[in-house]
């Protein structure tokens, strides 16, 4: 695993995240021109991301099974092609409902190739480092609101939405087709390695045992509250902030402020991951999830806002990696892909009950305070449930390797 071919992999891992994420969450860009141009409503034009969410869940553990089967390499490919044809697709979108099927369903599953296959592959590659590598993947999937946003404002200023569209898509084509050739399958999963495949945490264990282990459904329940947690307040903070007071542009920057502080949190919590284990980081992480998502209901004022942006951009986009660091370390490399995808299947769902929730809850009580106080109760869920995850016992693995050699 000394090999420095392993940082390429990061490096294509994080890229194409980068441009998947980035073209997937443009469309809160293209939002008002759309409407504009198209008469459709600003809510069923919104319903296709909530459909995409839903997508890349269904998607999510699908695609990872399918690495394991046949590498990352044409899971990915396939993942890229398709993303950068569907948008071409939705572009050209003739109705609401042609755009929701579109752009929610086929590129939300698309763009889901991007995630559990990536961190699968990366896992696979190292035995040092590993918190900090699959951090770093996250990081570039992070820098897509600071990269692909402001192009497709910018594209939107210069074209119509249409062609804004097509020519991401194009961009995506470009970009993500190159670098899907460059993924290789872990050295630990080549032919002819079975020594090293005898090594791996529960060697003997199968993919239905894996799936019904408590550790498994730890690591889902965890995922699952714990994108709950921040999905509302990253979806609402903004409408919040305007309540208050604060002008829409000013409002929008609370987002800029907490995606550049999602950067630094990533590689952190990596760090912080490798040397004092990624469970007991996890823990902490949730728990200071739930209290920073929770200090949004005492600010009122931009300079507020901006510090609590701080915080729990650091915190929520830094303890995200740790689930894949945590699978790696409990289960054969073998079903990486399918196991890290189930965790991510988890968190797509619970990032899909945030925007539905919050403007439920605004809806009824004409305010957002609920919304965060909510989100807490739920960050504390997320951390009692990573509390209570035990990693497989370590003797047991040698237990089964002497069995195996017993005559």
């Amino acid at each position: 695993m000394t090999s420095s071919y392993r940082w390429v992999i990061v490096a294509a891992g994080g890229l194409l995240g980068c441009v998947a994420i980035g073209a997937m969450f443009s469309l809160p860009v293209f939002l008002q021109p759309m409407a504009k141009e198209t008469g459709w409503s600003v809510t069923g034009i919104s319903t296709a991301m909530t459909f995409g969410f839903l997508a890349m869940a269904l998607a999510s553990m699908v695609w990872g099974s399918l690495s394991d089967r046949f590498g990352p390499r044409p899971v990915v490919l396939a993942g890229s092609v398709a993303l950068a044809a569907s948008l071409a697709l939705a572009s050209q979108a003739g109705s609401l409902v042609q755009f929701q099927l579109v752009f929610g369903v086929f590129v939300g599953a698309a763009t889901a190739a991007m995630v559990a296959p990536m961190m699968a592959c990366v896992t696979g590659w190292f035995d040092t480092q590993r918190s900090l590598a699959v951090s770093l993947v996250s990081a570039g999937m992070g820098m897509a609101p600071m990269t692909m946003a402001p192009l497709a404002a910018w594209l939107v200023t210069a074209y119509d939405w249409r062609t804004s569209m097509l020519i991401i898509a194009g961009i995506a084509a470009v970009t993500m087709i190159p670098a899907s050739l460059l993924l290789r399958r872990p050295p630990a999963l080549e032919q002819g390695n079975e020594a090293a495949m005898a090594d791996e945490p529960q060697s003997d264990m199968t993919v239905k045992q894996a799936v019904r282990s408590p550790q498994f459904i730890v690591l889902m329940l965890a995922n699952f509250f714990c994108c709950a947690t921040h999905s509302g307040p990253i979806f609402h903070t903004v409408s919040y902030a305007v309540t208050c007071g604060i002008p829409m542009i000013a409002a929008v920057s609370i987002y800029s402020v907490e995606g550049l502080a999602g950067m630094f949190g990533r590689i952190g919590f990596g760090i912080m991951g490798d040397r004092f284990g990624a469970q007991r980081v996890l823990v902490l992480g949730l728990l200071a999830q739930a209290f920073g998502v929770l200090a949004y209901v005492f600010a009122s004022q931009l300079g507020e806002f901006y510090a609590v942006a701080v915080m729990v951009g650091f915190i929520y986009a830094g303890v995200m990696p740790l689930y894949a660091v945590i699978v790696r370390e409990n289960f054969p490399l073998r079903m990486m892909g399918t196991i890290i995808g189930g965790t991510a299947m988890a968190g797509s769902l619970g990032m899909s009950t945030g925007p539905l929730l919050g403007g439920l809850i605004y809806d009824r009580f004409d305010s957002y305070a609920w919304l965060y106080i909510g989100s807490w109760g739920m960050g504390i869920a997320a951390m009692l449930i990573a509390m209570t995850f035990r990693p497989f016992v370590k003797e047991e693995r040698g237990l089964a390797a002497v069995e195996q050699g017993a005559p």
